[in-house]
């Protein structure tokens, strides 16, 4: 695939360590919505030590202050981003968008991140990606990791200069359908062409986790099957309770 811009040397090198070290592992989501009961950096940074003892190979963590706590407390790679609450209106169902201005990216690179998660999807750039990523490149020497929704999106970033390419977004834009489970068929076809892909998104068990890895995935972000003990009870309640309406026709 003709790429139309390339990594720098740099970047290349910071790239291979880096999938050295994560290749067919674990990277933890630490992460928690504003209001969120754990939306605390003391906290984050708990749950980034309790992955690193876990085994995780690396974590994904949201700010700045999240990159700069987590680079300090564990040994592991971090990936970090940016989530933008305001200001990007029209995205699907009033999401944040991921790490959308350079000088975000500069600012997580600076804090230590050891890879930049940014947002690739039509949704939010349009068709200018391969426009923001030059930029990106003159400004940041660390990898970039381009979160995409769809098959188009991830090619057309990979092919703009993308180091690597997240299935993060599938199923929360409007150019792709919501599954159930994680997107395997979207990482196997990103995979099958030769894209160095990340499996991320709605993965929920450890089986997942593994045919993930199995689809062609080069590591598995697991985020709230993890760490966000909200969204686990939220699942038991509403298990028990289908349960009990179905008993009670």
């Amino acid at each position: 695939m003709t790429r139309a811009k390339t990594p720098t040397d740099g970047a290349v090198r910071n790239l291979a360590i880096l999938i050295d070290r994560l290749g067919g592992r674990l990277v933890v989501s630490c992460q928690a919505p504003p209001g969120h009961p754990l939306a605390e950096l003391h906290t984050i940074v708990a749950l980034c030590c309790c992955a690193e003892r876990g085994g995780a190979a690396g974590v994904r963590v949201d700010s700045v202050e999240a990159v700069r706590a987590a680079k300090q407390a564990v040994g592991i790679p971090v990936i970090g981003l940016k989530k933008a609450w305001q200001g990007y209106g029209g995205l699907t169902g009033g999401r944040p968008a991921i790490t959308p201005e350079v000088q975000d990216a500069v600012d997580l690179a600076g804090a230590g991140a050891d890879v930049v998660a940014v947002e690739a999807t039509r949704e939010l750039r349009g068709n200018r990606f391969a426009k923001h990523l030059g930029l990106l490149r003159s400004a940041i020497d660390v990898p970039v990791l381009a979160d995409v929704s769809t098959l188009d999106e991830g090619v057309a970033a990979y092919a703009a200069g993308a180091d690597l390419v997240g299935t993060t977004l599938s199923g929360y834009t409007v150019q792709s359908e919501r599954q159930p489970g994680p997107n395997l068929a979207l990482v196997r076809e990103l995979a099958g062409r030769g894209i160095p892909t990340v499996a991320e998104g709605r993965i929920s068990t450890p089986e997942q986790a593994a045919a993930a890895i199995g689809a062609g995935a080069i590591f598995v972000v697991v985020g709230k099957a993890i760490t966000d003990p909200l969204a686990r009870a939220a699942t038991f309640v509403a298990a028990i309770a289908d349960w009990l309406a179905e008993a009670n026709r």
